[in-house]
Parts: structure tokens; sequence; C-alpha cells
């Protein structure tokens, strides 16, 4: 990535940490390379073969939206009834395992890019989070790609 004198401290360590995360990081024609964007309006994923330089597959929010499939809220989990110390008193507790919409769209972004991936027989792939936390969005939309079935 080139530095320009007018990147902050804070582009430039963004794009040291692009560089190493991309420099161990390649896409076959066997295992290609899923890469994510992030912005403050939306996650993009792409799937992509770099000995050829082409794109395999995509994904956004913004076709989640146009779908309205996307069901915003709360996801969560209740867990069976728990043993309480007192008799005769049940209680009833709810594990929350809450993804934020913004999470929750992303899951549904990794869901529908593994869903176009096994259209074009794609089963394996080599996880490019670009310099992002594995963390938030970037981690919901992997393991949206892994429940839709792609392995990395």
């Amino acid at each position: 990535m080139p530095q320009h004198k007018y990147m902050t401290g804070k582009s430039k360590s963004f794009a040291r940490r692009v560089k190493k995360v991309r420099s161990g990081i390649f896409g076959t024609k066997v295992k290609p390379r899923l890469t994510v964007f992030r912005s403050n309006k939306g996650v993009y994923a792409q799937v992509i073969n770099d000995e050829e330089g082409v794109t395999l597959a995509a994904a956004s929010e913004k076709e989640i939206l146009s779908k309205k499939t996307a069901v915003f809220g709360k996801i969560t989990k209740s867990s069976t009834k728990s043993d309480s110390d007192k008799p005769g008193e049940d209680l009833v507790k709810e594990e929350q395992n809450t993804l934020r919409p913004g999470e929750y769209r992303a899951y549904q972004v990794g869901i529908l890019l593994a869903a176009k991936a096994s259209k074009k027989k794609i089963k394996s792939v080599v996880f490019d989070r670009g310099g992002y936390k594995y963390h938030g969005r970037i981690k919901a939309l992997a393991d949206g790609a892994r429940e839709g079935g792609l392995k990395f």
C-alpha cells in the first residue's frame, strides 16, 4: 500500500496491518481467498481466485436488505430449566446469546456468500480479514460462511 504524506497514524497502522495479513494469503483455483471489507454502511465479502485475478462470488448487506430477508433485533437462545437450590421454585434462565443487528446482517452475508460459492462448487477458502480485528461483524460473517458450508 502506498504511504502518502497525508496519511495519518491510524491509516498508516491500518495499511501496515493489511500488508502484513495479506503477505501470507494467496487464493488459488482450488482454495480461493475470501476477503472482507467493512464500512460504516455495510459489510462486503468476495471469493477471489488470485492466480487469474477473478472474483468468483460476492455478497453484501445491500443484497440482504434488498431481498428484505434480514431480521432486525436480537437473537436469543433459551436454555432448559435449571435446578434451583430452593425446593418448589422453578426458574427458567434465559441464556442470551445475542447478536447486534449489524452482526446479524453480516452473519447473513456470510451465509449468502457460502451459498453462492457452493453453486460454483467451492467448498474450501482462505480467510482474509483484511487488517480488521477478528471481532464483531468480521467474526459474524466468518461464522455465517462456516454455517453455510465453507471450510477455512
